[in-house]
């Protein structure tokens, strides 16, 4: 890895540590089930910094297996909450073991012209076709719809996010595993500082219905200091600090968009979480729904105005 990276893994992990000093500290002075929930999100974030970590040690190959069994993962979880009938499963063969690894395929050979419209184009139209021949027809176009949806948002979105690894950034080569880094870190730490001001200064609901937890004073106070932590980080970027403001700033926004839609979904199911893999966290959905929305967005905007 470059230096700089080996520098934002290891103030990464320097974070976590304060995090489980402080966990500890609450867990002795004000014992009961918040307390214990942040200390399992604290376990929880271990493991997965630990995880992204090791992927960016063996570079770019690493990075694409762990988003791509992510993305699996994530289309399992969604594919769940979404009830099908028999004559989906063999389009869901096909989505599962077909479309999601040969999506990553493209991104890890970075074939961007093939992979950029795999999904929203040719699985698009392959989806409805395949489900036409099995010839059931009840509720086609619901069952079509949210396998093209699962898809869209579990795997294309996501595979956007090793795809940096990709761009060709002038006096840049060789570093792309920082914008990685800078856009998982500015989305998480952006959900977690909504999580913390919202459940410290939190009073005005923004959509009780679809996110009871979410609010303007949490929304605003962890979208500014989020992007106040990636401008911060402009050194690991080819971004200026003004430019590192604002991509912070998009990908804050984004990211809220995304947790935000996921959460509408889990609502219209009846359900609290995707899944339960990870302790404190939930399923791999809750834990990428901010990064489903925000890494395309990023990437876009990088390649546009830097490559």
């Amino acid at each position: 890895m470059d230096v700089t990276t080996i520098r934002l893994v290891g103030g990464t992990g320097g974070l976590l540590v304060l995090a489980s000093i402080a966990g500890l500290i609450l867990k002795w002075r004000f014992p009961g089930p918040t307390v214990d929930n942040l200390n399992a999100r604290i376990r929880a974030w271990w493991f997965m910094v630990a995880i992204f970590a090791a992927a960016l040690l063996t570079g770019g190959v690493g990075s694409v297996l762990l988003f791509g069994f992510t993305s699996f993962w994530a289309l399992r979880e969604f594919i769940t909450l979404t009830p099908t009938r028999r004559g989906d499963h063999r389009t869901l063969f096909w989505a599962f073991f077909v479309i999601t690894p040969l999506q990553y395929y493209l991104v890890a050979i970075q074939w961007y012209g093939l992979f950029s419209i795999l999904i929203p184009v040719y699985a698009f139209l392959f989806v409805p076709i395949r489900n036409a021949i099995e010839g059931d027809c009840e509720r086609f176009l619901e069952r079509t719809a949210k396998i093209q949806w699962g898809l869209m948002v579990c795997v294309y979105c996501v595979s956007y996010a090793p795809a940096l690894l990709a761009l060709d950034i002038p006096g840049f080569a060789g570093r792309q595993a920082n914008l990685l880094f800078f856009l998982v870190l500015v989305t998480q730490m952006s959900d977690v500082l909504q999580y913390v001001f919202g459940k410290t200064l939190g009073r005005h609901k923004i959509a009780p219905h679809v996110s009871p937890n979410k609010t303007w004073e949490g929304f605003i106070g962890g979208v500014l200091a989020a992007t106040a932590l990636g401008t911060g980080l402009w050194w690991a970027t080819p971004f200026s600090p003004l430019q590192a403001a604002g991509m912070s700033l998009s990908i804050c926004l984004m990211g809220f968009g995304g947790g935000l839609t996921m959460s509408a979904i889990k609502r219209d199911r009846g359900v609290k979480d995707y899944g339960s893999l990870i302790e404190g966290h939930g399923g791999v959905m809750d834990r990428i729904d901010s990064i489903c929305f925000a890494a395309p967005v990023f990437f876009h905007l990088t390649r546009f105005y830097f490559t």
